[in-house]
């Protein structure tokens, strides 16, 4: 299967299944080697599959989960995904199981079942994604100034795409805040990056420009009584 390049989701897949078919093959041959009629073993071999299929229904739903994840593709290992409220990257593809690994290390097996019929979010899918961030300012700051400044600081950071063009626009006025939204196009690989490094420096531009940053604040009124 390396040599053919098959994927690599199906090899792990397609490796475990056969692996359990050569065995039971095996079991057989063997069987039939030492005396024993396989015949009549076959027979029983296939009611106590029957029981066993009844007793697991939940496993067979899973290897069928598994066939339509290889065969309709909605994810492969390598991706980056979120399913079943876990976040990960695909560590393999198995006959009942997906495993992922999440960003802080820790193994998450999920049934396939539940993936093939739950919701998928796949985030290696398209090599660009759009990165969405608010920034707010104060009423007494100059809007102008604010949005010159979130539009220079896009135009010095070459992992920001030019095309589609960013955007920035005055999206809110907040109980405390004029919110200023911002959308930028980057290679996914570097949307995080570029995701924490423009917050840390609009936060050290908007210091040196004189530009607030406003948050909750709460005054509180003392009466002395006579």
């Amino acid at each position: 299967m390396e040599r053919a390049e098959t994927d690599p989701s199906l090899q792990k897949f397609l490796s475990s299944f056969m692996g359990i078919m050569l065995k039971i093959l095996l079991f057989i041959s063997v069987a039939s080697m030492v005396g024993i009629a396989t015949t009549s073993f076959v027979a029983i071999l296939g009611a106590v599959g029957l029981a066993v299929g009844l007793a697991l229904q939940g496993s067979l739903g899973n290897l069928a989960g598994g066939v339509l994840i290889l065969f309709f593709k909605p994810f492969k290992v390598g991706d980056f995904i979120e399913a079943q409220g876990n976040l990960g990257k695909v560590d393999s593809i198995n006959i009942l199981n997906t495993v992922l690994k999440t960003p802080d290390n820790k193994t998450v097996i999920i049934p396939n079942g539940q993936l093939s019929s739950g919701i998928v979010t796949n985030f290696s899918t398209e090599a660009q994604r759009r990165v969405d961030m608010t920034f707010g300012i104060g009423y007494g700051d100059n809007i102008i100034k604010a949005k010159e400044t979130l539009k220079k600081l896009i135009s010095d950071d070459g992992r920001i795409l030019k095309d589609p063009e960013p955007m920035v626009v005055l999206s809110a006025l907040a109980d405390s805040s004029v919110n200023f939204t911002v959308r930028v196009w980057v290679n996914s690989a570097d949307y995080w990056d570029v995701f924490f490094d423009m917050h840390e420096k609009v936060k050290l531009t908007f210091d040196r420009e004189g530009i607030s940053i406003p948050f909750p604040q709460t005054d509180v009124h003392l009466f002395q009584e006579k």
